[in-house]
């Protein structure tokens, strides 16, 4: 049976530990009703990281949980999210979550080569897993966040990120799509060559227990109909696992599609760091940042 939202945190509430969660400036009500969901859902604690001027909630939630909140007060956003970073890099925190402050300030902490998250020679990218009405197992996508153009390096890089949270999930053998508007090879789109080097490397064993195929349209990628229609025959075609996107703008659209269209729950994360990193976009509903942060309290530690 396919796993959904629900169960990966009724898996949380059977773990010995709870995960610790770093969250830099929760100053908006949208992440503050995430870190009182997991607390009274028991799944997590947090150490809180703000300034002095918006500390007021977090101090409210640390008299409240004193044995699951901490409070670390900054001088400013900047210096929050340098701490919230710090407290991952030191083993403190298992998954960073950005709160109210720009992308880039949390991201220039992440990639600081000193007190970083993201190791020398690793590829930062970003995973989503969606649960939508209309299919029949939780879907994986990427990259709707981080890589503009993907190259062969990046494509293998997210590859090899996402299948291992398709392995954490449950999903022994991953049914790789490798997404693009038709099923031609053409040297005019470059990603379809990139393609071809995938296939080739997954069938040497390169990605371990792994079915790989495209390129393909992501309806084929996902409706049996479609691809009987085509005449498409393939393990992946009509139910896979993972969507493998050719940039940035694709991905993003279907991201931003199946969650207004297709009534999708959506998770997402940072990958290629040493630890989990919750990196919601401002217009993501509560439920969509509570979900990443299930995901990313999943994939966190062993």
């Amino acid at each position: 049976m396919s796993l959904t939202f629900d169960q990966l945190i009724g898996r949380l509430h059977g773990q010995h530990s709870r995960r610790r969660i770093a969250v830099a400036c929760p100053h908006d009500e949208h992440t503050l009703n995430v870190v009182r969901r997991s607390l009274n859902e028991g799944i997590a604690d947090f150490a809180l990281v703000t300034d002095k001027e918006h500390c007021r909630e977090a101090e409210v939630l640390h008299g409240q949980h004193p044995q699951r909140v901490t409070l670390h007060i900054a001088d400013d956003t900047v210096e929050a999210a340098r701490q919230a970073v710090a407290l991952v890099h030191r083993g403190e925190a298992d998954v960073l979550m950005k709160g109210t402050l720009n992308t880039d300030v949390l991201l220039r902490a992440v990639l600081n080569k000193e007190q970083g998250l993201l190791p020398p020679g690793n590829v930062l990218s970003h995973v989503t897993v969606a649960q939508l009405p209309t299919y029949h197992k939780l879907l994986l996508f990427s990259d709707a966040a981080v890589v503009p153009r993907p190259r062969v390096s990046h494509f293998e890089a997210m590859l090899r990120y996402d299948l291992e949270v398709c392995h954490r999930l449950g999903i022994g053998e991953p049914r790789v799509a490798l997404i693009h508007c038709t099923e031609k090879i053409n040297g005019k789109f470059p990603h379809t060559l990139g393609y071809v080097i995938l296939k080739e490397r997954a069938r040497k064993g390169a990605y371990g227990p792994v079915m790989i195929d495209g390129p393909m349209d992501a309806k084929t990628a996902c409706d049996p109909h479609s691809a009987e229609v085509k005449g498409l025959e393939s393990e992946v075609v009509g139910d896979a696992d993972l969507l493998i996107f050719p940039n940035i703008e694709s991905s993003n659209t279907f991201y931003k599609a199946i969650s207004l269209f297709g009534q999708a729950c959506m998770a997402g994360m940072l990958t290629g760091t040493t630890a989990p990193v919750v990196l919601p976009s401002r217009a993501d509903s509560d439920d969509s940042k509570y979900y990443s942060l299930v995901l990313a309290c999943t994939m966190a530690g062993g």
